[in-house]
């Protein structure tokens, strides 16, 4: 049964406890599947759970929303509160009328109608968290797995609560995605096309965005393009990373690069079944951009921040992958899954250097196993991603 999954601790447990007292109201978005309610039920067990997706909940709560909220007066986890949009703007009355903090908490999967009428009705009384499948450090600390293998399963935590085969799982998911969100959410006409549209979508992952390249491979226009995005965007399927050009007057890139949240079902849309696979695959490479990318959200959302990753390409080619921006200083990274260490993984870092930005320090994202300081750029093994928010906010030497 659900309720005697294995149960691994999340990263994010200890901000969600301090927010739930500081505030009437925590919201927990994030993807489906993502362990929402699996957290809510196991770290606010003493409050009674609801759920919107009940035919039957949701019809009390659309149809006496006063009653409703009356009923779980000593408050409540309210799941899939987007399923009742109308909700929020009653629970606004409400806990303003209660006067205290720890009422409720509320989850959805689906950001783009939540945090509507969130921003609308709900602003100052609620604290925001979203929650990612697992990290890196949820799972594996203490392990050693291969590389190929963290990919390819990618960390949606019923693969391993349950110890589900990943490709059948994913197939599972997409079908579920398409079928049911997808149909509720944007009239497509013909399912089979928005499915070719995440495909391609997947091949482009760790790409800059080409709306007119996409539509013309799926047969759609570029207005459709952006909506579909859109979807994908605030449904936490995939991320947009917009480019580093402020106080820069050279010839830039300005179109944001695509990035999957998961690996592993980047690895399914793409027909890789089994990690072997991924070990020679042409785009093994952009799989484990992602997967550092993803990390690194996850590491920003997990500490209650709003992240600031960005990439660099100037129109002659040259690239750092990322940046994080700090306001007043950045600091930038290459990432290459190459478990050996070559002189060429540097030229990038040195050439940024090289254009009056105050770069405060440098990382090498790499496939290896050794982390250490070298000649002011820090070399991160993958197994130690979680560091870089670490190292990059500590003093500069």
């Amino acid at each position: 049964m659900y309720n005697n999954f294995m149960y691994y601790a999340r990263s994010v447990t200890d901000n969600a406890l301090r927010l739930f007292k500081q505030y009437p109201i925590v919201t927990i978005t994030g993807p489906r599947q993502s362990g929402k309610t699996t957290l809510c039920k196991r770290i606010f067990n003493k409050l009674d759970y609801v759920s919107l997706e009940d035919i039957t909940n949701r019809a009390f709560a659309e149809n006496d929303p006063l009653q409703f909220l009356n009923k779980y007066a000593k408050g409540a986890v309210i799941d899939e509160v987007q399923r009742v949009p109308s909700l929020i703007s009653y629970l606004q009355t409400f806990v303003d009328n209660k006067g205290r903090n720890s009422l409720f908490v509320l989850t959805g999967s689906r950001q783009f109608e939540l945090m509507d009428s969130i921003n609308q009705s709900l602003a100052g009384r609620t604290a925001l968290i979203r929650l990612l499948p697992f990290s890196y450090d949820e799972i594996y600390t203490g392990k050693k797995p291969l590389l190929e293998e963290v990919l390819y399963r990618g960390f949606y935590p019923r693969i391993f609560a349950e110890k589900l085969d990943p490709t059948e799982m994913y197939s599972f998911y997409t079908n579920t995605y398409l079928e049911r969100d997808v149909r509720q959410i944007i009239n497509v006409q013909d399912i089979r096309t928005f499915e070719v549209f995440l495909k391609l979508c997947a091949g482009r992952n760790a790409q800059v965005l080409n709306y007119s390249a996409i539509g013309n491979d799926c047969g759609v226009d570029n207005k459709t393009v952006k909506k579909w995005l859109s979807i994908l965007e605030a449904s936490y399927i995939i991320k947009p990373v917009s480019p580093y050009y402020k106080n820069l007057n050279k010839r830039l890139v300005k179109s944001p690069k695509l990035y999957f949240y998961d690996t592993g079902l980047v690895c399914y849309l793409l027909g890789i079944h089994n990690p072997r696979q991924l070990e020679n695959h042409p785009l093994a490479g952009a799989i484990f951009e992602s997967f550092v990318f993803s990390e690194l959200w996850k590491s920003y959302y997990n500490n209650i921040r709003s992240d600031n990753l960005f990439y660099f390409r100037d129109t002659r080619g040259r690239e750092v992958d990322g940046i994080l921006d700090k306001v007043v200083s950045i600091s930038q990274f290459e990432i290459k899954k190459s478990s050996t260490i070559s002189s060429s993984f540097f030229k990038t870092l040195e050439y940024l250097k090289t254009l009056t930005l105050p770069v405060d320090k440098s990382f090498l994202i790499y496939g290896g196993d050794d982390t250490f300081l070298r000649e002011g750029t820090w070399i991160i093994s993958w197994r130690d991603i979680s560091r870089v928010l670490e190292l990059e906010e500590l003093p500069s030497e």
